[in-house]
């Protein structure tokens, strides 16, 4: 700074005329640092994986939104149609103007987002309960995980939840009782999936003060319950996201329960596991698959030795974590499927008790017995976790080459769609099973109830694709339950006309 600049300033010290710029500087780093990590870790995912593409259950929501915004009915009523999830469906809406492949993309590329974003939001909780080391080693195995990678290259649902619910979780650990932030967060995650209804429910009843004496009096910097309008304001948004559900299906189907008795349905039509009896046997199975016995034993080791020595720092995180399961199993009574997927948060906040039993000595005192032996068992917990390292990685090398084959073929069915191979000017498209019914609607912008599956009826004119070999039609499945028959041939009186190496297009008009 000139001397005529400090003349100007009135003669301010030269750290106070700078000051404004070093604090601007300082809050802009702090305020992109997110974004950058996420979008980073998004990118190097993206690499790592080497695939990426849509689910059915995200196709069928793009499609139904597609619907939704050239004023059609949603065709919710298809057989083995997923359940509707009202916020992928408003993304539908939006995205509509876009094209089919852009459409994908986009959504592709927001799954990929949303599993950094799990991973850095895991970080930041485990760097708020127990210190830096524990969150990044917890974000480490949360992102090795071969069915988080698996689901979050297809752009499922169920990581956005997770992400949203991860993050209100974070929210509440650096402000307890935060009220509308929490709840806000919440309501978009129970568009996604009813399990985050009841963690807002409980999450309201926390607002309005109506705790037990002996919970209470154990709150950290506990405050009086909210005011009557606050109180009021905040159960609305509470219940915003299931009335929403409600209300769609109501008006699309006339039935405000369709989605429940349609998951019940599609859930027995593929034999999924369900039901109170199956819940005790396959909630802990569902929740090994994702994390494997090192994690698990180093998640129970951390949970033990931080509840009993660093009790006030992860109680949100265990009570959170008891919830989960709860909820897990009381949608699995209700007769919903009880799928690896439905255990995500539960894993998320395990591998956070995992990241506790590798590093949660450090946030002991220095020179304590109890921070030694804790070195030992953290030791212990880390060496095991990252000895089965290399049985993860062959494990998800395995499972990216079949998503691989998959994106293969169903990138050969929409080069076919491309060429104007596949259309609908002669009626129906007849496909072999139900796979490729939410993709063919989506990339022709068509209803689904358009798109026939040979498994539930044959048409009698139009154009039927049929797979070129046994992989295409042992790969390109919805599921191994998918209903019979699985073999299918083209309708009497259909001609060839177009053929690639996935696929073979025959045609009647």
């Amino acid at each position: 700074m000139t001397k005529a600049e400090l003349a100007r300033d009135g003669a301010r010290p030269l750290w106070i005329a700078s000051a404004p710029v070093s604090l601007i500087r300082k809050l802009a780093s702090r305020r992109l640092q997110t974004p950058i990590a996420v979008v980073l870790g998004a990118l190097i995912l993206r690499l790592l994986c080497g695939v990426g593409f849509a689910n059915y259950d995200t196709l069928y929501a793009l499609a139904w939104g597609g619907q939704l915004a050239r004023g059609e009915v949603p065709a919710y009523g298809v057989k083995i149609a997923p359940t509707p999830h009202p916020l992928v469906e408003l993304l539908g809406v939006v995205l509509t103007p876009l094209s089919a492949r852009t459409i994908e993309n986009v959504v592709v590329a927001l799954g990929f987002l949303a599993l950094a974003g799990c991973g850095w939001v895991i970080y930041r909780l485990g760097r708020e309960w127990l210190g830096k080391a524990s969150g990044a080693f917890a974000a480490l195995i949360l992102l090795t995980r071969v069915p988080l990678l698996s689901y979050g290259t297809r752009a499922y649902i169920d990581v956005p939840y997770l992400l949203l619910v991860l993050c209100a979780l974070l929210v509440e650990t650096r402000r307890r009782r935060a009220g509308t932030p929490v709840l806000v967060l919440l309501a978009l995650a129970g568009l996604l999936r009813p399990e985050a209804w009841v963690f807002s429910a409980l999450y309201w009843v926390y607002l309005t003060g109506w705790l037990p004496r002996r919970l209470r009096k154990h709150q950290i910097d506990y405050e009086p319950p909210l005011g009557r309008r606050q109180l009021f304001l905040a159960a609305l948004l509470a219940a915003s996201a299931p009335l929403v559900w409600i209300v769609s299906d109501l008006l699309i189907t006339g039935d405000a329960l369709w989605s429940l008795v349609n998951t019940r349905h599609t859930a027995q039509a593929l034999s999924r596991v369900s039901g109170p009896a199956n819940a005790v046997q396959y909630i802990p199975r569902r929740i090994g698959e994702i994390l494997r016995v090192p994690v698990l034993v180093g998640a129970a080791f951390g949970g033990i030795a931080s509840l009993v020595w660093l009790r006030d720092r992860v109680r949100l995180g265990a009570g959170a974590g008891v919830l989960a399961v709860l909820v897990f199993a009381v949608f699995a009574s209700a007769g919903l499927p009880i799928d690896t997927r439905y255990a995500f948060l539960t894993a998320a906040i395990l591998c956070l008790f995992c990241g506790a039993g590798a590093f949660g000595w450090l946030a002991l005192e220095r020179g304590s017995a109890l921070r030694r032996w804790w070195l030992i068992g953290g030791v212990a917990v880390t060496v095991a976790v990252l000895a089965y390292m290399p049985s993860q990685y062959r494990s998800a090398n395995h499972e990216l080459s079949n998503l691989q084959r998959q994106q293969r073929i169903q990138n050969d069915l929409l080069a076919l769609v491309e060429k104007k191979a596949i259309t609908l000017r002669c009626g129906p498209v007849g496909v072999p099973n139900h796979a490729p019914i939410p993709l063919l609607a989506l990339y022709l912008k068509a209803s689904p109830a358009r798109i026939v599956s040979a498994q539930s009826t044959q048409i009698s004119s139009g154009t039927f694709i049929d797979p070129a070999n046994a992989e295409v039609q042992n790969d390109y499945i919805l599921d191994p339950n998918d209903p019979p028959p699985r073999e299918v041939t083209p309708p009497p009186g259909f001609k060839a006309s177009a053929t690639s190496r996935s696929w073979l297009i025959f045609e009647k008009c």
